[in-house]
């Protein structure tokens, strides 16, 4: 990945630097392979050196692009369990990872050029995923608020079920009903009562 110095970058510099990920999921998931670094860096904002300071090559862009979309869902979950009752986080994650599933889709052509160039963009990302929808699983188990018999494995097994047959962008609604359906299935079972 382009610019691992070891040196932290400077505010303006990070800013930009997120500007242009943000702008190339947009500009990759619209255009495909056919995206031109002039439009990404006019979307971001900067200027097409800049671009290309971070990003000497497409591959590099979108590789980064597609880790920083992993980042910022995985990255989410201390905000969301710091804000909101763990159930709640754990729906509120489901959404950006369905987000996170659009955005990949969208770059699907454009992460198999990046594949086939020898790179495996994809490293870590199940990993990196698995362990935050962990983190918000024990939490909600421990607060008692969805059963203790689903696994994160299986909860990802029906994320990626969603994501495979509702991420594009004109299925959100379905996706939201297919979220709806799964975390209403994590409730926990009350307790039977005694037949008299």
């Amino acid at each position: 990945m382009a610019r691992d110095t070891g040196r932290p970058l400077r505010a303006d510099a990070q800013r930009n630097r997120e500007k242009i990920l943000a702008a190339a999921v947009r500009v990759f998931t619209e255009e495909g392979l056919d995206a031109h670094f002039e439009r990404i860096a006019k979307e971001a904002g900067v200027g097409t050196g800049t671009l290309y300071r971070n990003f000497p090559t497409r591959e590099a862009l979108i590789e980064a692009a597609y880790r920083n979309e992993v980042a910022r869902l995985c990255e989410a979950v201390p905000g969301l369990l710091a804000t909101m009752p763990p159930r709640e986080a754990l729906r509120a994650w489901t959404r950006r990872f369905i987000d996170y599933a659009t955005a990949k889709l969208g770059m699907a052509e454009a992460l198999r050029a990046v594949v086939a160039s020898g790179t495996n963009p994809y490293a870590e990302s199940h990993e990196l995923i698995q362990a935050a929808l962990t983190t918000l699983m024990n939490a909600a188990t421990a607060a008692g608020a969805i059963r203790t018999d689903i696994s994160p494995t299986d909860m990802f097994a029906a994320l990626a079920g969603i994501a495979l047959t509702s991420a594009g962008p004109d299925q959100r609604e379905q996706a939201e009903r297919l979220l709806d359906l799964t975390l209403d299935g994590l409730r926990p079972t009350p307790p039977r009562e005694p037949d008299h």
